[in-house]
């Protein structure tokens, strides 16, 4: 038993391990757009998820314009009314290279546009442009690139043009290997691959890599059916012989894909395919061929060349020798620049008379995009919510990238050195605004324009401006702030043009902002009823230390309180001698009879006693109870 675990051991590490031990399955995502639960699709039964919490934009029901497309019934579509950038911001994606595959659907609704034109952008570049005639060609319905995903997160965005709102179907982000379709000098993470077609040759079914039963790392192709090249051009072929060498690494092809074939004839021995491009850019072609006829036994029997738009790439092909068998996978790459708007691609015979091909695959070659500084995207972002900017801006995705849909009122500048974006210039005027101002706003750098005048933004100026040293002009004129201008703003340099007027600033204009109308700048404070200290503002008061303000307002409050204090013992004393008369006034008819009593008896005792010795009564002195 022992010695049979240690035989097996030798042989796994001879020979490796199972495809299915050697790596974990590859990660996938299908997103059903619009959803709002987990759906189910056959034949295979792939799981889509539901895309709550994705994105905005609206849910609708789908009408799917192909039968390739994915039986779903639900889509998603943006009104341009939410802006004209929409995405998907998609988090926790590992690290990686990707297929990603977006399909678009129509809505089943008569007051919305039939087929909507709309770009498509991957992480900040545009992949595809839809065309007038797209959901009528069933290799139109879907846009799809090879993408490495290296942030952790995948954003896709889809960008109005004015022809109706972008409505998706799906998305599918489908790992593959790292060195998948490695086309030589210049490939790279910095390289997307937009695919521009994929066919199989010699028969009529459309399939993707699930329905050939395909390794999962493939990525699920799509190879759409080319039963000819044109009328009398060619014949097909087809083989259940087992294909060597086809699901290998990293590309992985599913073998039925080289099981069947287009062969040229005599009438016609060129093999010849065209397809339409976009002109001046790259393309990176690859051609899938094995020998599955079973009149070329040997090599030398079939050879030919391989020419594209008229330049031979590859001389003297001949299957069996290069491929080492009869059955065998063969693939051929070519990297080709296009000027004009077709590539063509010739199989021309030079021995056994015709010319054989079973697949075809054209990429676009797309250099990625650079990307916008996090810190000046993340100020953005904060902006957004704290102005309170309307949808209709579309501020989603990155600021700079696509280049052709920026965010609006956003002006960027790519810098070389650091191949990054910048923001230097911000034109947010007369749009509504409403929030107020963050501090956030200082780390956009580079800033050179600022203008937000005719809002309604309101709060302080953020004093954090004063260190954007790059500022030419700022703009803040006809709105609500408040509060005293920041004496930092005297630090801005370069600045130019300072206008602050229309708005409710007070206090003395700082000495450092106010000397800076000796350096020629343009500055402009009026209609600020609480601004003082320089020519054409009213002259400010005593200046006032903030301790100094401190302990007036102390005491101001303190000689309130004591005026209160005194006024409550002043009542209170009012009161008790008012109460003090009523009493009195109660007892006075008493009074008066005890009075009148004791001076009868004091008149008595002095007629007895001072007989003939009376006194008036200023020399006796006044009576005690007179």
């Amino acid at each position: 038993m022992m010695l049979r675990f240690i035989l097996t051991c030798l042989l796994i590490f001879s020979f490796g391990l199972p495809s299915s031990l050697a790596r974990p399955a590859p990660y996938a995502l299908r997103i059903s757009c619009g959803a709002r639960q987990n759906v189910r699709t056959p034949p295979t039964y792939a799981l889509w998820f539901k895309d709550i919490a994705y994105t905005g934009g609206i849910p609708a029901n789908a009408t799917t314009p192909s039968y390739i497309t994915p039986p779903l019934k639900t889509l998603r579509y943006f009104p341009i009314s939410e802006g004209p950038n929409n995405c998907y911001n998609i988090v926790r994606v590992p690290k990686g290279h990707y297929s990603v595959r977006i399909f678009f659907g129509l809505v089943t609704q008569p007051s919305l546009d039939k087929e909507p034109l709309f770009d498509i952008s991957i992480e900040g570049t545009q992949i595809s442009s839809l065309k007038s005639g797209w959901s009528s060609h069933d290799d139109q319905v879907f846009a799809e690139a090879l993408i490495f995903l290296l942030g952790g997160t995948a954003t896709i965005c889809f960008h109005s043009t004015g022809h109706g709102d972008p409505a998706i179907l799906s998305i599918e982000i489908l790992q593959v290997d790292d060195k998948a379709y490695n086309f030589g000098q210049g490939w790279g993470q910095e390289v997307i691959l937009r695919t521009a077609t994929r066919l199989t040759c010699g028969t009529g079914k459309p399939r993707f890599d699930e329905d050939y039963s395909g390794d999962h790392w493939g990525g699920d192709r799509f190879w759409n059916p080319m039963r000819s090249f044109g009328k009398g051009a060619d014949s097909p072929r087809s083989t259940e012989n087992t294909i060597k060498k086809a699901s290998v690494s990293p590309n992985f092809y599913p073998e039925a894909l080289y099981q069947s074939a287009l062969v040229s004839t005599d009438d016609q021995p060129d093999l010849t395919y065209s397809i339409d491009v976009e002109p001046n850019r790259k393309y990176s072609v690859w051609l899938h061929f094995a020998e599955i006829d079973a009149t070329i036994t040997a090599e030398g029997k079939r050879v030919f060349d391989v020419v594209i738009n008229g330049d031979t790439f590859f001389e003297d092909v001949d299957i069996i020798k290069m491929s080492g068998d009869r059955y065998a996978a063969l693939v051929l790459n070519a990297t080709v620049t296009v000027s004009g708007r077709t590539l063509t691609v010739v199989l021309q015979p030079k021995a056994g008379g015709h010319a054989i091909v079973n697949a075809i695959e054209v990429f676009e070659i797309i250099t990625a995009e650079f990307k916008t500084l996090r810190d000046e995207v993340s100020a953005l972002q904060k902006m957004k919510k704290a102005l309170g900017l309307p949808s209709r801006f579309g501020w989603n995705g990155d600021p700079c990238v696509p280049p052709q849909h920026p965010w609006s009122g956003a002006d960027c500048q790519l810098d070389k050195n650091t191949s990054r974006w910048f923001i230097d210039g911000l034109g947010l005027d007369n749009q509504g605004l409403k929030g107020f101002l963050p501090n956030d706003i200082s780390k956009l750098k580079h800033l050179q324009s600022i203008n937000l005048s005719e809002n309604n933004i309101r709060g302080g100026i953020p004093a954090s401006l004063g260190s954007v040293t790059s500022l030419e002009v700022l703009d803040l004129s006809y709105n609500s702030f408040n509060g005293s201008i920041p004496a930092t703003l005297g630090e801005l340099t370069s600045l130019r043009i300072l206008n602050l007027n229309g708005n409710s600033l007070s206090g003395k204009v700082p000495a450092a902002v106010g000397g800076m109308l000796l350096h020629r700048a343009s500055f402009n404070f009026t209609d600020n009823a609480g601004l003082c200290g320089i020519p054409g503002l009213p002259a400010c008061g005593p200046h006032l230390s903030s301790g100094a303000k401190i302990g007036i307002a102390f005491g101001v409050s303190l000689a309130f309180l004591l005026i209160v204090a005194c006024a409550m013992i002043w009542w209170k004393r009012r009161q008790n001698i008012l109460r003090a008369q009523q009493i009195a006034a109660r007892g006075a008819p008493y009074a008066k009879k005890r009075t009148h009593v004791s001076h009868d008896i004091q008149m008595s005792r002095h007629g007895h006693n001072n007989h003939g010795q009376a006194r008036t009564a200023v020399e006796n002195g006044p009576s005690l109870l007179s």
